[in-house]
């Protein structure tokens, strides 16, 4: 049998088998059939797919079922074709020893080749469902990072809760903390009174902006309490994903940012600096625990993180860090800073003030020419000594531009931003070996809105007020929805429960669907159509209806 299963003639042919045709079968365990965590995987209860056809999602989801010890799983071909094909090959003639050979060759089947070629094929299944997996949760984690900001504006933030209150804090327009307290509107307490004419007094002490409500337990009723207060200037309340913020306010990062202060207040000040820039707050979390993606935690981890860190790093500099106010984390994503050097920028800001110019960055101890060269395009001055530092203009192109200024007979400052004398701009005149037409192109169409942000402003949302939980939910009804999640098989949408509904990628649009990504983006607000509820399962199927 093991001079068998060591032909390699037989092991390929069964190795094709197994990608051509080779199953995967599924079987639960009896015992554990009726208890309540394995209903979430009921449909894979007594399930057989072909292995190379089947979605990562299903792979992913089948291969955690059998960890948490619901179900069995075992690979599949044509037994009886194999082990004929096998005899052909190996018995010669009918003899005295074919009969014993015919055993030798099932036992090396069953026993060595099979178990030995099905690892081998899970494996690669594996290795393809993380990539496919990997692949979309790169493409959520960029969409969520370059989410909507509501930019510089001070707002008070709120982490609801029933029982331990509702914690509140205020922020100004830096994301610096002026204030915090708890509040007990909701039940057991009840005191609504007492937390509106609160509420109501730090808006206008702190002169607030906007108001950011943390999406988890009591949020509906806390948003409910905020529109019942008359504030003396109109202020818009957003609900903010609280999604990894618990993470945050318990990690070391907030620890060194604020140790005077207990776990509670952090998470508060999460949500309302969530709010005013997502990507700033958010690069402070462990990717995994913003809570998009699915089965981040049973793929392969190196290469998540190698993938997610690329991610980061280029939503990072794809909308550009204000030197002044980032924090070490969001510094650390830039190009050629990293974390060592990034405590070093922070160091100097605290002992000489914000930065000037970018210039000044060569002053930063251990940051050298190169370092210089790699991050200055991705770092922003505002209202800086050069007009050009908050741009995506690198330094070392400001003696080009200025040659451009002049050959206008304007100013830098009279150039910056005025479109009509850029439009008069002869490009060709300044190609030169270092410097092509594209970039040319490039540093014209910055000039023309320097320092803008590529995310789109935050906008205001309100849920359906008269859906509270999915009791209330049936087919048929149209509400408005936020996506929350997007997998390969569709994407789920928060419309203000605790369930989140699926819109499978069958009921996102008429034709055929290869991309979710091209029909919907994470965050974005929707109009779905109920399609069914399942109370039992607490599952929601939704349609697609519109887009807001």
């Amino acid at each position: 049998a093991e001079w068998i299963s060591e032909r390699s003639d037989i092991r390929n042919y069964i190795r094709q088998q197994i990608a051509r045709s080779g199953t995967l079968a599924t079987k639960v365990i009896k015992s554990k059939k009726e208890e309540e965590k394995a209903q979430k995987y009921k449909d894979y209860f007594d399930w057989e797919e072909n292995l190379t056809r089947m979605p990562s999602h299903r792979f992913l989801a089948i291969q955690r079922a059998e960890s948490e010890g619901f179900i069995r799983v075992k690979v599949e071909i044509d037994q009886e074709r194999t082990l004929q094909k096998m005899e052909d090959r190996l018995l010669k003639s009918s003899g005295d020893t074919a009969a014993q050979l015919s055993i030798a060759i099932k036992d090396a089947y069953k026993r060595l080749i099979l178990p030995s070629l099905s690892n081998e094929a899970l494996q690669n299944a594996k290795a393809k469902a993380d990539e496919a997996a990997i692949d979309v949760f790169a493409k959520n984690l960029k969409q969520l990072l370059l989410g909507s900001p509501l930019g510089e504006k001070r707002v008070l933030a709120i982490d609801p809760g029933f029982r331990t209150g509702c914690k509140i804090v205020c922020l100004d327009e830096y994301g610096t903390l002026k204030h915090n307290e708890t509040i007990y509107p909701h039940p057991p307490k009840n005191d609504a009174k007492g937390a509106i004419k609160k509420i109501s007094t730090l808006a206008e002490a702190y002169k607030i902006e906007a108001i950011a409500i943390g999406n988890g337990t009591a949020s509906r009723e806390t948003e409910q309490l905020i529109k019942r207060i008359h504030f003396k200037n109109e202020l818009q309340v957003f609900v903010v994903s609280e999604a990894g913020a618990s993470i945050y306010s318990a990690s070391k990062i907030a620890r060194e940012e604020f140790p005077n202060y207990d776990a509670t207040v952090r998470g508060s000040i999460s949500i309302g600096r969530r709010l005013q820039d997502p990507l700033a707050e958010l690069v402070k979390i462990d990717p995994k625990s913003i809570g998009v993606g699915q089965y981040q935690h049973d793929v392969d981890q190196s290469k998540l993180k190698q993938s997610l860190d690329v991610v980061v790093e280029s939503g990072v500099n794809a909308v550009g860090v204000n030197l002044n106010t980032a924090s070490k984390s969001l510094l650390s994503y830039v190009s050629g800073i990293g974390e060592k050097l990034a405590e070093n920028v922070m160091a100097y800001r605290a002992e000489h003030g914000a930065f000037k110019k970018r210039s000044e960055l060569k002053k930063v101890p251990r940051l050298g020419e190169k370092a210089f060269v790699q991050s200055a395009g991705f770092l922003r001055i505002k209202n800086g000594k050069h007009p050009l530092d908050d741009s995506a203009v690198h330094p070392e192109r400001y003696a080009l531009v200025e040659q451009m200024a002049k050959d206008q007979g304007k100013t830098l400052e009279d150039l910056v931003g005025n479109k009509a004398v850029l439009g008069q701009i002869v490009l060709e005149k300044y190609t030169n070996e270092d410097v092509g037409l594209p970039t040319l192109k490039d540093i014209l169409s910055e000039l023309e809105k320097p320092g803008l942000d590529i995310r789109e402003k935050a906008k205001v949302f309100t849920f359906n007020q008269n859906i509270k939980t999915i009791d209330d939910l049936h087919a048929g009804q149209l509400l408005p929805g936020i996506v929350n999640n997007i997998t390969n098989f569709g994407c789920f949408v928060d419309v203000g429960i605790k369930e989140s509904g699926l819109i499978h990628v069958s009921n996102l649009a008429d034709e055929f669907v290869s991309d979710v990504n091209k029909h919907v983006h994470l965050h974005e607000q929707i109009i779905v159509e109920v399609l069914e509820v399942d109370l039992p399962r607490k599952r929601i199927q939704l349609k697609l209806y519109k887009k807001k």
